[in-house]
Parts: C-alpha cells; sequence; structure tokens
C-alpha cells in the first residue's frame, strides 16, 4: 500500500463534567486527507485546501505528529500529505485533534500497523500540543478509538474505551466566532471549592455509567459541569438562551463542545435530535451571529480509510 485517503472526524471534548478526559467521536463532520508514501525522506505537506495553514511540517499540527511517528519508525523513506480541511480552526470540536490524527493513522496503515492505537494518540498528542500549548488526549482519543473515550492518565498513556448507548443522537450548534483554547484555558480559577469537585466528580462517576448500563435518564442528569462552564459560557454569546431551548425541546442535556464557541446536546433517538436542531435554529437565527448546526450520530468506529 503506497497511498490512502482517510475521514479524520470531529470531535466534542469535556462532555460536561469531564474536563480533559471525557470525549465522544462525531459521524458527519469531518477532515480527510491523502497521505501517500515517497522516496523523498521527511514530510511533506502538499496540498491544504479549506483554510489557511502552514505548509512546514514542523508548524503544521499534522506535520508535528507525523515527525514524531517518523522519528520514532525511522523508515528510508518518507510521506506526503495532502490536507481537506473541513473542521474550522477554533471551532471546538476538534479541529487540531483532527488533523494529528489523520497523518498519523495514514502513516500507520502504510507501514503495516506496527503502532496500536494508544501509541498513535501518543504520537497525535505532539501536534495537539502545538495548537494549545499542551498535551491532551480528550479529543485525539475518540478520534482515533470512536464512541465515548476517558483518558484516565496522561503519564503514563491510558485510554479507556467506554461503551455507546445505541440510539445516541448529538447535535452540534458552531457559532462562527472564535474563541482560542489558550484564552478559554487561562479564564479558569486554579483552586475550586471541595463542593465543586465532589458534585463533578461524582457526575463522571455517573456519567459513565449511564454509557455503560444503557440509561438516559442517568445520563441526562450527569451531563452537569460546575467547575468550567460557569467560566467558560460567559465567552459563547446566547449560551443560557441555547441550553434552555434545548432542554425545553427534549435534550438529555447540553454544554460547550471543548473551549468552545461550539455548543453540543445529546438527545435520544434521531427524531428528538432533529427537533432539538429545528429549535436551536428558529432561536439562534435571530441573533444575527453567523452560525452552522450538525446533527450526527455517535461514531463508534472512529477515523476511517475512503
Amino acid at each position: 500500500m503506497k497511498e490512502l485517503k482517510i475521514f479524520s472526524p470531529a470531535t466534542v471534548a469535556n462532555v460536561s463534567c469531564g474536563f480533559d478526559v471525557l470525549g465522544f467521536c462525531l459521524d458527519s463532520i469531518g477532515d480527510e486527507m491523502v497521505v501517500r508514501k515517497t522516496d523523498k525522506k521527511g514530510i511533506h505537506i502538499t496540498k491544504i485546501t479549506g483554510y489557511d495553514l502552514p505548509f512546514d511540517p514542523e508548524k503544521n499540527v499534522a506535520g508535528v505528529s507525523a515527525l514524531a511517528l517518523l522519528k520514532d519508525v525511522q523508515p528510508d523513506f518518507g510521506f506526503e500529505i495532502e490536507i481537506y480541511k473541513k473542521i474550522k480552526p477554533g471551532s471546538g470540536v476538534g479541529s487540531s485533534a483532527a488533523s494529528a490524527v489523520g497523518s498519523v493513522f495514514a502513516m500507520n496503515e502504510i507501514l503495516g500497523r506496527p503502532y496500536n492505537r494508544t501509541e498513535l494518540t501518543n504520537f497525535a498528542m505532539k501536534g495537539e500540543a502545538l495548537a494549545s500549548k499542551s498535551e491532551h488526549a480528550d479529543n485525539i482519543a475518540p478520534a482515533i478509538f470512536g464512541g465515548f473515550t476517558l483518558v484516565k492518565s496522561v503519564a503514563p498513556l491510558d485510554i479507556l474505551q467506554l461503551p455507546t448507548p445505541n440510539d445516541l443522537w448529538a447535535v452540534i450548534i458552531h457559532p462562527q466566532i472564535e474563541i482560542k483554547t489558550a484564552e478559554a484555558r487561562a479564564i479558569l480559577p486554579k483552586n475550586i471549592p471541595l463542593k465543586d469537585a465532589i458534585t463533578q466528580w461524582s457526575n463522571v462517576g455517573s456519567l459513565v455509567h449511564a454509557l455503560h448500563s444503557n440509561d438516559y435518564d442517568l445520563l441526562s442528569k450527569s451531563l452537569t459541569d460546575v467547575v468550567v462552564e460557569p467560566h467558560r459560557s460567559k465567552l459563547i454569546p446566547h449560551f443560557d438562551l441555547i441550553r434552555e431551548t434545548v432542554l425545553k425541546h427534549g435534550a438529555l442535556g447540553c454544554g460547550i463542545s471543548g473551549s468552545g464557541p461550539s455548543i453540543f446536546s445529546l438527545s435520544h433517538g434521531h427524531k428528538k435530535a432533529q427537533n432539538v436542531a429545528e429549535a436551536i435554529q428558529n432561536v439562534f437565527v435571530k441573533t444575527n451571529i453567523p452560525f452552522e448546526i450538525y446533527i450526527s450520530k455517535i461514531n463508534t468506529q472512529g477515523i476511517k480509510i475512503l
């Protein structure tokens, strides 16, 4: 195999209560990449469409993760990468993670799969760090493993793959404003009250149990963030209005996707998700802020070959 085309999916990180550890994978939004083996050594980004991103592999998220893998495997050949960028950078649905994951997944396939998914996550984290200034895997892990994932530890890296209820759908609204991850991290408190910490880890535990037991009611009760959302929601116009709207129209819960500005909600069944999306559309169209809405089943496969 000398050339591959892949779909690298968008993801939702944090999932309300699981800051920096929980994430899930989307199905209807993602980047495409073509990666090919070349006689010329090194990593060469030859084409980028969609957004203005650097061709220098050391300044491009996909390039940095690819270089990390290449340094480890040390082949006597190189790789060319074409990036068809469809996830807007800074959208809050794992744009940088999709780039970081796409290059290493395709290279690993061409090389005959010498690395497992956890090792690929480790390489991809090097690229993610270029974008967010820290190595974290809450978007990368669900993109590689699919479904819901929990990052138990970063050093050493330990990813837990969680079950996905079989009729769970996500609705994403992406207001066309930019929130930089570094800025969204800077506003978070260094210390939190013990009672908030107790509430938060209780919600994480019950959310994980809800996924294992297919319990939609418990899932709904668990999607509460008392640590991060009270601070970050101030950066997102009309966040409270969106939350009120989706809950009124039957969503299980709602929260900030990653560091924002995208907002996710989860629904039991496609019809409910459609109702939620329509309600958001009707409310947000009055705000004069451009936006996009996506409906997606939870993607349990993750990144895939096209």
